[in-house]
């Protein structure tokens, strides 16, 4: 079916002149923290996010997700710290590329998300994710399961929270309103002549943290998991028993967790971390090391 091309927003202008793309066809969505637009580039239809100014964004740029995201360099650093004009202008390019850097990171890892393909002028330009029809997938919000197919997405779908992790990455944001139900083509050796599966892609990762080097990575896992949980346990109710979330993390930790690691959804808390008389005796250890230290810096 062919779309005629509307006017180009004047965040797009910029990417028809350099040839990125070659017409917008309509806008998609319009979100919290950017407008999403279908393009064509080509022979092929892609979608451009434009991010809002941070002005224009309801979402907050929480000290959580931020923290220990690089920046270029002190200067920087500091000026963000200040909130200065600059410094709110580097912040606003940090939050943009955290999304673009991911992207790039888990599609490289296998991961189940849209394909990026080039980030102009705070357009990011990436594939389309598209159904059995060629029209943008939907969002999991909008759609019921049999409990069999809720529990296949649910798995399908906790292999990408495992492979995104040992990539390095927590979602922090995941839920049934950014994940979209694809279509993948059949081979054409299905009786019907195609075949084809539905599949869910992962999107929406502005807020993606680095696994190892934030704080909170472990509190947002457990969390992006629970989600999965939640919403597909309304269709398969023995979902709702699972404790992935723990499980994974514990193994993660353990530097046990790999692509293939078989899980079971159970995790049994260790009654032996919490052996209150050792925590004690190390409490006192390190409270009597204080006042050792203490001693010796006022008697040198």
């Amino acid at each position: 079916m062919h779309n005629p091309a509307m006017k180009a927003p004047p965040r797009l202008q910029s990417l028809v002149e350099e040839g990125l793309i070659d017409t917008v066809v309509r806008q998609l969505m319009s979100g919290k923290e950017a407008m999403v637009y279908v393009v064509r580039c080509g022979d092929d239809t892609r979608c451009a996010k434009i991010y809002k100014e941070s002005t224009q964004r309801s979402f907050r740029q929480a000290v959580d997700y931020t923290e220990n995201r690089k920046v270029k360099n002190s200067r920087t650093a500091r000026a963000i710290g200040r909130g200065s004009k600059f410094g709110r202008q580097e912040q606003e390019a940090a939050w943009q590329s955290a999304e673009v850097d991911a992207l790039y990171r888990l599609a490289a890892a296998g991961v189940r998300v849209p394909q990026p393909y080039n980030f102009h002028d705070g357009v990011l330009l990436m594939e389309l994710v598209t159904d059995a029809h060629g029209d943008a997938a939907p969002r999991l919000n909008d759609l019921s399961f049999t409990p069999e197919a809720a529990r296949t997405h649910h798995a399908t779908l906790i292999a990408e929270v495992v492979r995104m992790l040992c990539a390095g990455v927590v979602h922090g944001d995941l839920s049934e309103f950014n994940i979209l139900l694809a279509h993948t083509p059949g081979d054409g050796l299905a009786p019907d002549g195609g075949g084809g599966h539905d599949v869910p892609v992962i999107i929406d990762l502005p807020q993606a943290v680095d696994a190892a080097g934030n704080n909170h990575a472990q509190r947002m896992l457990l969390r992006d998991v629970a989600n999965l949980r939640d919403f597909f346990g309304q269709f398969a109710p023995d979902l709702l028993a699972t404790a992935y979330g723990p499980e994974i993390w514990a193994l993660y930790q353990a530097g046990l967790l790999t692509n293939d690691t078989p899980l079971t959804g159970r995790h049994a808390h260790s009654t032996q971390a919490v052996d209150m008389g050792s925590v004690l005796r190390e409490i006192d250890d390190a409270r009597a090391e204080n006042t050792a230290r203490l001693l010796r810096k006022a008697n040198p």
